[in-house]
């Protein structure tokens, strides 16, 4: 009898990860003439931090930092002051958002996964971002989110209606995606519903799942928001 012939069985390839770092606010909310991705937190600036969060990730992932091309050589200064060596590529910021995240797709290849953060939620978890990356390669499209703690009303042309809360999410980053999907969003024309890189993919069709987020991955916004990091971070 003749031997039955081999079976092959291709491993699944491996998508290569990225992180496009997004830091485009200024500090005109945090009363600060410094943007408040530069400011101290824990005596490192808080970019820095939320960098640091996705190289220590597991997929360790290619990061790419989104900025404005008027702050590049005041971050250069920040990181010879602070000694941050992590490797990451440079990409001028736009006059949005939508721009930026475009502007750093660029670099990002067709055949991976990527994910689109805030620049100053530093306390995000390598649970989240892992999680993340690992649910758009099953899904495609998802973001990290939270329920809502409080009542929710929605007002219309001067009239009030109760939501029902437990339907409804907030929003948070990462937001994560199969890059050949956002690259294609992201190619249409900017339309000012475009409030996150979701609305983009949904725009485009794409249906858009939640990853279970967490309260402490809040967005630094106002001065006491900083007191508050540094004492989590402790």
């Amino acid at each position: 009898m003749s031997p039955e012939p081999a079976t092959h069985n291709p491993q699944p390839t491996t998508l290569k990860h990225y992180a496009i770092i997004v830091a485009g606010g200024s500090g005109s909310r945090m009363q600060s003439a410094v943007p408040k991705q530069f400011l101290l937190l824990n005596g490192l600036p808080v970019l820095m931090h939320t960098m640091q969060a996705f190289y220590n990730s597991q997929p360790h992932p290619q990061l790419i930092l989104a900025l404005p091309e008027s702050y590049h050589t005041y971050w250069m200064h920040l990181c010879a002051d602070h000694q941050f060596k992590l490797p990451y590529q440079l990409v001028s910021g736009g006059d949005s958002r939508f721009q930026s995240v475009k502007n750093a797709l660029n670099l990002v290849p067709a055949e991976a996964l990527v994910a689109v953060h805030d620049a100053v939620r530093p306390l995000v978890s390598t649970t989240i971002i892992e999680d993340a990356y690992k649910q758009a390669a099953e899904q495609g499209a998802v973001v990290v989110a939270v329920k809502s703690r409080d009542s929710i009303r929605q007002s219309t042309n001067g009239q009030t209606q109760s939501l029902i809360r437990d339907e409804i999410y907030l929003v948070q980053t990462p937001q994560t995606f199969k890059a050949t999907l956002l690259k294609d969003a992201y190619n249409r024309p900017f339309e000012s519903s475009f409030t996150d890189d979701a609305s983009v993919a949904e725009k485009a069709g794409h249906a858009i799942h939640i990853v279970e987020g967490s309260y402490q991955n809040f967005k630094i916004t106002f001065p006491e928001d900083i007191a508050i990091a540094e004492l989590l971070m402790k």
